[in-house]
């Protein structure tokens, strides 16, 4: 029956051929391939930090201070106008350096 099963590229439906089979399977599924090839790194994206009245004001006074700007330009409808632009920003801004304006 083995030869037969052989010549004809037959399984075997024997017990002990069967037990073999199913032991067969068991080692090679225990076996756990490498997942390097499938893993990619992940660029770290920035902590933006959710809004709040008192961040924003800290934030604004230390602008001011540390660029020497008036009090009034928190004010200026330009300001306002960019600030009103931003605060639309769901993931962030991109706040263009000298070189890009």
């Amino acid at each position: 029956y083995r030869k037969w099963c052989k010549a004809n590229k037959f399984e075997s439906m024997l017990p002990p051929d069967v037990k073999e089979q199913k032991n067969a399977a068991a080692v090679a599924n225990a076996r756990q391939d490498s997942l390097d090839p499938h893993l990619h790194e992940v660029q770290p994206r920035e902590h933006v930090l959710p809004y709040s009245d008192k961040l924003f004001r800290e934030a604004a006074i230390e602008w001011l201070a540390s660029t020497n700007q008036p009090i009034q330009a928190v004010d200026h409808p330009s300001f306002k106008k960019m600030i009103d632009t931003a605060s639309r920003a769901t993931t962030g801004v991109l706040i263009p350096n000298r070189k890009a304006t």
